[in-house]
């Protein structure tokens, strides 16, 4: 029992056997490859453009395979711990897609229409000069100035507070409701720019009449614009704005210069109320008023109670008007810096001669531009989130599309007043503090709307009423001289609104 297990072969070797692989021919499919390389090489995209193990777990659920049907054929526990494996197996890679529609294409020409739109009715005071004549006012302005501009500076930021809440309820989709926001808000404005119009004496009788006109125009522009009907609007300024061109060579009499003014206007106002639901908003003011005067909060169906939540108010959802008013507050800010660009030296005692109104007017035709650069620097920081691999990249990458727009914008204010200084009879020279303060404005003007359009407008209307405060009390108590306060404020301005957006649009998730 003491003798070896092995059974000796006389004269052979008492090892065993090893088995030497089989060679393969030609037609020997060889040992069969790992399923696990087979299972990466079939889902090898999907696997690669994964940022977590999860949505390769997911992908493999969807594909049918069970965690019974992991096990058995590849030997792991369940789908999350085989689409472990396989992330860790297959390199990252994010291929681009081959078409990436543009969201934030929009067309040139119709920016431009835009900005014509908001610098045409400037005209109309070229038409209707001989109708303000009177002795200048005590700060040598043309007689009416100040009425003028009294009710165009509330019109403007009354309808700049209300085509925002129009605006929300046609991002919600009820383009209804956004008609009877205008439909209340239009008159309303009208009578707002009226009344501050007629609260400033010793204007010209007419003054006060082209005031009231003014701001019925305001109120239909901004029925027209907010509603899309820019080529409309157009229209009902071409009577006006041809007899102003007409006016520059020849001396149309009085009635003339009258009727072509009140044919626009009524234009602009009867093409306002066509777009509107009149009829439709009587009806819905009605059943609101007898609605007030029916049950409580607390009365309604039990349904309706059921579907909202108990911490919510009983009322209409909606817009709230809270949310429009940084808007207001942000055209008064703009507003009272381009009137302080344009009479800031007359305003602070200068002589008349020193109205720079081709600035104005420079500002104001800038406007189209201005809106197609903005939507070209959404294009841009939206390709620069698809094409960058780390945050740093990204805001490196929003910088120089941010330095582009602004540039592009720049030039454009810049050939504009230089264009308009020439062009306009008796304007000052536009001097190299001139200039500059007009680019910073324009700086301050541009940025503050790119804060806007991201939906950071409460910053962007601190900086811009602030700074018109700090210009005001400057001129009020006479501290410094016009044109240097001019300069400083508006570079102060311009600087704030730079940081905040280096600041907020810097963030990848600002731009989703």
């Amino acid at each position: 029992m003491s003798g070896s297990l092995w059974l000796r072969v006389p004269g052979g070797d008492t090892l065993p056997a090893i088995p030497r692989p089989r060679r393969t021919g030609p037609g020997d499919p060889g040992p069969a490859g790992d399923p696990l390389d087979e299972l990466a090489e079939r889902l090898g995209p999907f696997i690669a453009a994964a940022v977590h193990p999860d949505e390769i777990a997911a992908i493999l659920e969807s594909d049918g395979l069970t965690d019974e049907h992991i096990r058995l054929a590849y030997g792991r526990h369940d789908s999350f711990g085989l689409a472990e494996e396989l992330y860790a197996r297959v390199p990252r890679s994010f291929p681009e897609p081959e078409h990436v529609p543009d969201p934030w294409k929009v067309s040139l020409t119709a920016c431009l229409l835009r900005g014509v739109i908001f610098a045409l009715p400037g005209l109309a005071y070229v038409l209707g000069a001989p109708l303000l004549e009177g002795p200048k006012d005590r700060l040598g302005l043309p007689a009416g100035t100040l009425t003028l501009l009294a009710g165009a500076l509330i019109g403007w930021v009354w309808d700049q507070t209300l085509s925002h809440r129009a605006y929300s309820w046609l991002g919600l989709g009820d383009r209804a409701a956004a008609g009877r926001t205008l439909l209340a808000g239009a008159p309303v404005g009208a009578l707002l720019g009226t009344a501050a119009a007629l609260s400033v004496p010793g204007g010209p009788p007419f003054s006060y009449a082209f005031a009231a006109g003014q701001a019925l125009y305001v109120g239909a522009a901004t029925v027209l614009l907010v509603l899309g009907r820019e080529r409309v609007l157009l229209a009902a300024l071409a009577p006006m704005a041809a007899g102003s061109l007409l006016a520059l060579f020849t001396d149309p009499p009085l009635p003339v210069r009258v009727g072509l003014l009140l044919v626009s206007l009524l234009a602009a106002c009867t093409l306002a109320v066509r777009e509107l639901p009149l009829a439709r908003g009587v009806r819905a003011g009605v059943r609101r008023i007898r609605g007030w005067s029916g049950h409580g909060p607390g009365e309604g169906p039990v349904r309706w109670r059921m579907l909202r939540g108990a911490e919510e108010e009983y009322g209409p959802r909606g817009p709230r008007i809270g949310d429009s008013v940084p808007y207001g507050v942000f055209g008064l800010g703009t507003g009272l810096l381009v009137l302080y660009a344009a009479l800031g030296e007359v305003l602070a005692g200068g002589p008349a001669e020193a109205v720079a109104a081709p600035s104005a007017v420079a500002l104001t035709l800038s406007m189209g531009p201005a809106e197609w650069l903005l939507h070209r620097f959404r294009s841009g920081s939206l390709a620069g989130l698809r094409a960058a691999r780390s945050t740093r990249q990204f805001w490196l990458r929003m910088l120089g599309t941010l330095g582009r727009c602004l540039a592009a914008y720049l030039a454009v204010l810049l050939l504009l007043g230089v264009a308009g200084t020439l062009l306009w009879p008796g304007a000052p020279g536009l001097t190299g503090v001139r200039a500059a303060t007009l680019l910073l404005l324009g700086a301050v003007m541009w940025t503050g709307l790119l804060l806007q359009s991201f939906g950071a407008v409460r910053p962007a209307a601190a900086v811009c009423a602030t700074a018109a405060v700090a210009q005001s009390l400057v001129l009020l108590l006479g501290l410094g001289q016009p044109r240097l306060v001019q300069l400083v404020v508006a570079a102060a301005a311009a600087a704030a609104l730079g940081t905040l957006v280096c600041l907020l649009l810097g963030r990848a998730t600002a731009h989703r």
